[in-house]
């Protein structure tokens, strides 16, 4: 185990330092194995066991300890406003799981800079996996730790755009948008004759930022949020301002609704798919509701994807879309052994196979195995996904929570009151992030 001292950042939450000694005199490190050989593989996350990527690891962590006794699984739930800071205290104390589930954005960047986290990028080439990973969701993990390598898996992939209600769209004779004026005057069509252009859930806030991150990417391009990480781009430049402008209007218009800051993602979702409202930005996590007949009132067959539209003179492409990869996990470098290895070589080569053929999600992994039957809009979204050329974070990916907390609750004072202005939104966002 390495012996390190280590001034970690404890708290991005708090701002506070916590300075360390990793593995100093007098400390004994924490053993993986006890006399009888056993290795425990334990991993922290803030999912329940039954659900998504848990419960695919879940599975194949039996299958593989069937024949293993020697390796043993455990999953820790730990609940998601405590994730954080309980996996700072554990890398400041040098006690990582072996694997855990971490914000891939600044924290984990620190993390990395600190030597705790594995290279998944030469483990995986190292036991013949990396050809199992989609080479645009290594690019997006990548990015979000400041392009220093590959240190957490993308359990998800999830492509994110408007979803439209077709029917409504042919109704009154308008075609799927290409730029942010033909989105907008479809909108305006809508609203004159009654209808909720978008449905938008104000009330977690997130889904009004990415309006403003996607006129933002179309405008400076894909990676206009690394460009303002780098100093290369300020939130108070023209663009940014212009961007706040055109959703604050969008909120002002009555096109994001009567109640947008009180609409949870439930009620956002259920408005689609009741045909309430004609187009909703969300993701592909949304197939879910989308593939259930008991939520979706308007058919699969009536629901369409298109991509965020371009802007009149931006650089940005309809070959670029927004990416997430869901809630990433991480592994402990100094858990890393030839357990570990063998453990992992069964595990994630199965998963991304697994995943899309029992749960019907889509992850970063390539699949080796079509399912037999895939719903049309599944297999739109992935056909879409493997065409994605380049793809852009979103708009808090690389802020501080503090960074993040401003820009979340601002924006629901944006889209709903004409006194709070665009240049106020961002300079109060400028402010916060020159504090990091």
């Amino acid at each position: 185990m390495r012996r390190r001292c280590v001034t970690f950042a404890l708290a991005l939450l708090t701002g506070a330092l916590l300075s360390g000694c990793a593995a100093g005199a007098g400390q004994i490190p924490r053993q993986n194995t006890v006399e009888d050989k056993t290795q425990t593989i334990q991993y922290v996350s803030s999912m329940l066991d039954y659900q998504g990527s848990a419960k695919i690891i879940g599975e194949l962590a039996e299958e593989y300890g069937s024949a293993h006794p020697d390796v043993r699984y455990e999953f820790e739930n730990v609940n998601t406003t405590d994730l954080l800071q309980k996996i700072q205290l554990l890398a400041a104390s040098n006690d990582l799981p072996e694997m855990f589930a971490f914000e891939s954005g600044k924290p984990l960047e620190v993390l990395a800079d600190n030597g705790f986290v594995l290279d998944l990028e030469q483990a995986f080439k190292e036991l013949g996996l990396y050809e199992e990973l989609n080479p645009t969701a290594v690019k997006l993990m990548k990015s979000m730790v400041g392009g220093k390598g590959l240190y957490a898996l993308p359990l998800e992939m999830n492509l994110e755009g408007f979803w439209y209600n077709k029917g409504l769209f042919a109704k009154y004779g308008l075609q799927e948008p290409r730029t942010w004026s033909e989105m907008l005057e479809a909108a305006a069509v809508f609203k004159a004759s009654g209808i909720q252009a978008f449905s938008v859930a104000g009330s977690v806030k997130w889904p009004i930022t990415r309006l403003i991150n996607g006129y933002v990417i179309r405008l400076y391009g894909y990676d206009a949020m690394q460009r303002v990480a780098k100093g290369e781009l300020k939130v108070t430049d023209p663009g940014f301002i212009k961007a706040a402008s055109v959703v604050q209007s969008m909120g002002l218009n009555g096109y994001l609704g009567d109640n947008v800051n009180m609409t949870d993602l439930n009620s956002a979702a259920s408005s689609f798919l009741q045909g309430k409202a004609a187009m909703y930005y969300s993701g592909s996590w949304s197939l879910r509701d989308f593939n259930d007949p008991a939520q979706n009132k308007i058919g699969a067959d009536q629901i369409g994807f298109f991509n965020i539209p371009l802007v009149e003179g931006g650089v940005g492409t309809m070959n670029d879309w927004l990416l997430n990869a869901g809630l990433t996990t991480s592994f402990s470098a100094d858990a890393y052994n030839d357990k570990m290895k063998d453990w992992m070589k069964h595990v994630f080569s199965n998963y991304g196979d697994k995943a899309m053929n029992e749960m019907g999600f889509l992850t970063g992994f390539n699949l080796d195995r079509m399912p037999a039957s895939m719903s049309p809009l599944t297999q739109m979204v992935q056909e879409k996904i493997s065409g994605v050329r380049n793809g852009a974070l979103w708009f808090e990916a690389l802020f501080t929570p503090a960074a993040q907390k401003v820009a979340w609750d601002n924006a629901q004072l944006l889209v709903a009151n004409r006194d709070y202005t665009p240049e106020m939104y961002m300079k109060e966002l400028r402010e916060a992030l020159t504090q990091e």
